[in-house]
């Protein structure tokens, strides 16, 4: 069984593709086996497609808020709500979106996720910076119509699973507030190539709630940490927290660990 990290972009490119990090975990150590880019949004569904035994950690929203759905009278129904989404445009999101955030308060524009605050996360109908409701738009549909497993919201081939994840979770327990990444040139500072080096030391020495061991050769290091946009290194911390989902699963712990209480419209970050 392959564990699985997907550093997602709603709109890849060969500049800034989808990025895959694939490996393997046994008595608490995850192995990288190799980074896979992605460039296009069918080069990402022919990935899903395909005849393997995988968990997976995504990062991007598997679900709306609840407040948000209910407001709007989307279905609550998970796969009735993805697929009234998936029906409209970015164009739409935006300006539905919007109209909802204009007619609330300062402080509170935004509807969120239960998962959202120990998760510490971007509410899942933001559409900039980063634009995680285009990525929900762009993503989840794909993983339905794949037939993906997606505990706690829809049954699908059990030997594909697909969980919502977020580097970012595992990345502040052991940087705190310090960046380790930049899409623009300018601010691919030193100060950024540091946090990194001391980020995959730290994932190398199991120093985090997960305990788990990083293994890697020393190329797959240098290009983790090489990699300033982040990119790379988002998908293997996700791929970690797709290894302790899995262990979660292999100790019998339902739903690959996601909390009982998870609710089945928004669905649950791993390890929040």
């Amino acid at each position: 069984m392959q564990v699985v990290g997907c550093d997602f972009s709603s709109s890849p490119s060969k500049k800034k593709p989808i990025v895959f990090a694939i490996g393997s975990a046994h008595s608490g150590r995850v192995t990288l086996s190799k980074l896979e880019p992605i460039q296009t949004l069918d080069g990402f569904s022919e990935w899903l497609k395909q005849p393997e035994d995988w968990v997976a950690a995504f990062d991007l929203p598997f679900g709306l808020p609840r407040e948000l759905v209910e407001t709007l009278g989307w279905p609550t129904d998970w796969k009735a709500c993805i697929g009234h989404y998936a029906s409209l445009s970015r164009e739409e999101i935006r300006t539905t979106f919007k109209a909802f955030c204009d007619a609330r308060p300062v402080g509170g524009k935004f509807a969120h996720r239960a998962t959202d605050l120990p998760a510490g996360s971007s509410p899942s109908m933001k559409w900039v910076n980063p634009p995680v409701a285009y990525m929900l738009h762009a993503g989840v549909p794909r993983l339905v119509e794949a037939g993906v497993h997606l505990p706690a919201l829809h049954a699908g081939d059990y030997k594909r699973v697909a969980l919502e994840g977020y580097p970012g979770l595992l990345a502040r327990e052991i940087l705190k507030n310090r960046s380790y990444k930049s899409d623009d040139k300018a601010k691919q500072t030193p100060e950024r190539l540091i946090a990194r080096k001391d980020l995959v030391t730290q994932l190398e020495l199991g120093q985090t709630r997960l305990n788990l061991r990083l293994k890697l050769t020393h190329a797959q290091r240098d290009a983790l940490i090489d990699d300033a946009s982040g990119d790379s290194l988002d998908a293997v911390l996700c791929m970690l927290q797709a290894a302790w989902a899995l262990q979660q699963h292999e100790k019998d712990v339902k739903n690959y660990g996601l909390p009982a209480k998870t609710d089945p419209l928004e669905g649950w970050i791993l390890t929040s």
